[in-house]
């Protein structure tokens, strides 16, 4: 099943958090870990197009590694598999 964002959206998958510290200490799954907001852009939509009507720039583009806002957009599991559908507007950096 694939997953087709619509005006305006795009859909990432998010990074994993770290099971481990960077000193090597493992953080056990019921430890209240943070989801990182970052995550690569695995489908865009087609148009972008304002409320007003006006059309506006796609920045990003399938494979862009993004930040994205901490409570942004719409958590989604398909084929057990976690996406993220957020609106372009919320995408607040590509990652290079």
């Amino acid at each position: 099943m694939t997953i087709t964002p619509l005006n305006g959206y795009a859909v990432i998958k998010p990074t994993e958090a770290d099971e481990m510290t960077k000193s090597g200490l493992y953080i056990p799954s019921t430890a209240n870990q943070e989801k990182p907001q970052q995550g690569t852009v695995v489908a865009v939509a087609k148009t972008n197009i304002s409320s007003n009507g006006t059309e506006l720039p796609i920045e990003v583009k399938v494979g862009d590694i993004v930040l994205y806002g901490r409570y942004s957009g719409d958590d989604v599991k398909v084929d057990g598999a976690e996406y993220k559908i957020v609106e372009m507007t919320s995408i607040r950096a590509i990652v290079s």
